[in-house]
């Protein structure tokens, strides 16, 4: 297993992590189908790996002894088919989350408590690959406008097709905050990542999904002239016969 070249400070092994932990979610969400073929119970013991260039591959454990890094779950394959898929998927994820901080507490041994405090708290802001997998959060529970979720860039369409923007939260009430907790649980249906007010979000209209405008590579003036916004994974489906 390769390991990145040596991360040794707290930024340097958050972004090991990341990267580390989008690959893992990547094989576990988009590119799903791959994954699951690729665990087939009569292989060999087979692991998931995430690497620090955002990519996940599925092969045989380190031979070394002891290994280079923590090495994450044994034999993920011996369980698919006896498993519902999405259980067996959430299991992965599971131990995929523990392998995830195994590596990053192991990269950082040599940091100060105050250190290792803040690791926690960069990586804790991050969604775990279980609550991607499962999507703990529903898409009919995520904020939109007419919640009175204060997330500044974020926009939903009305019935109307007029784009409707949520109010900067420095300029929400007290009252509101209960409702701006909520919206920082809101996870990006392409990425993963946490909802961060300083980025521009936007909300799928069929399946009600929110995602960094980013990662659909839709702008703020760009979506001025959408009058309904379809995500890529929605797009998709209707366009097959």
């Amino acid at each position: 297993m390769e390991m990145a070249s040596s991360p040794r400070t707290v930024e340097e092994i958050f972004k090991d992590y990341s990267a580390r932990r989008a690959g893992v979610v990547r094989a576990l969400t988009q590119d799903v189908d791959e994954f699951y073929g690729l665990c087939d119970p009569d292989k060999e013991n087979l692991c998931l790996y995430g690497h620090p260039n955002e990519s996940w591959e599925v092969t045989l454990p380190a031979e070394e002894v002891p290994p280079e890094l923590p090495e994450p779950a044994l034999g993920i394959n011996f369980a698919r088919d006896g498993m519902n898929r999405r259980d067996w998927l959430s299991l992965v994820a599971v131990h995929s989350d523990s392998w995830l901080l195994s590596v990053a507490f192991y990269l950082g041994a040599r940091l100060n408590r105050n250190e290792r405090k803040r690791l926690f708290s960069l990586i804790n802001d991050l969604p775990t690959v279980f609550e991607v997998v499962t999507e703990r959060k529903p898409a009919k529970d995520k904020p939109t406008v007419d919640s009175g979720s204060k997330s500044r860039g974020s926009t939903k369409r009305s019935s109307d097709g007029q784009v409707k923007s949520n109010p900067n939260p420095k300029y929400a009430d007290d009252d509101n905050e209960e409702d701006e907790d909520e919206h920082t649980e809101t996870l990006c249906g392409s990425c993963g990542g946490d909802y961060n007010s300083d980025e521009f979000w936007i909300c799928c209209d069929i399946c009600n999904r929110w995602f960094h405008g980013k990662c659909v590579k839709i702008t703020p003036a760009k979506a001025e002239s959408i009058k309904q916004y379809k995500c890529p994974s929605c797009s998709l489906r209707r366009g097959r016969p």
